[in-house]
């Protein structure tokens, strides 16, 4: 009630907008690309989808690459809900995405041990919330306990490493994208 299955993202209008600020016809990315003009035009009208190999073709013809075009997709619907999922095993490590898609901004949740040697350093801001359990985290060369219900927010370039210090810890970490530029440069 409520849900919407998953749909795909729309890039047929990003397909056409970057055709279009190249001042290109669709028979010049046909022939670039090796594709059809009729398929190119379904393409850019969303009756049909390209295989990940074709949209890398267009890129290359719009002299851009495929993960831009999908970044400039619309989504073929405004609201998505993603379902918790049955955990494989109990106390085994994993991370699972809460936002489905290529957006603004990233979610993830941590669910168990995590490995507290790897490094971040993300380029835009960064939100960590502990759902249930503890981590340590350094950030600033400074040592941070967080428990359920703390948060930390961390400005994009601070580099950072966390690990879990209880069983079955959840960790919910929310990052603007990297491919925004939602941040300038910070002289430190």
């Amino acid at each position: 009630m409520g849900d919407h299955k998953e749909q795909p993202l729309r890039v047929g209008a990003a397909v056409r907008r970057r055709r279009r600020a190249l001042s290109l016809t669709l028979a010049v990315v046909a022939e670039r690309s090796g594709l059809s003009v009729p398929f190119l035009s379904q393409v850019e009208n969303d009756r049909a989808r390209p295989s990940r190999s074709s949209l890398e073709k267009v890129a290359d013809a719009l002299r851009t690459t495929a993960v831009e075009l999908l970044a400039a997709a619309d989504p073929a619907c405004s609201v998505d809900v993603v379902r918790a999922e049955e955990p494989e095993s109990v106390g085994a490590p994993r991370m699972r995405s809460l936002v489905r898609g290529h957006h603004q901004l990233h979610a993830s949740e941590f669910t168990g041990d995590h490995d507290a040697g790897r490094e971040f350093q993300h380029r835009n801001d960064e939100l960590m919330y502990v759902a249930d359990g503890a981590v340590e985290i350094e950030a600033e060369g400074r040592a941070y306990r967080l428990v359920r219900g703390d948060t930390m927010y961390l400005t994009g370039g601070v580099r950072h490493r966390w690990r879990a210090t209880v069983p079955d810890t959840r960790v919910v970490v929310v990052a603007v994208a990297e491919h925004i530029e939602a941040v300038q440069d910070r002289h430190r």
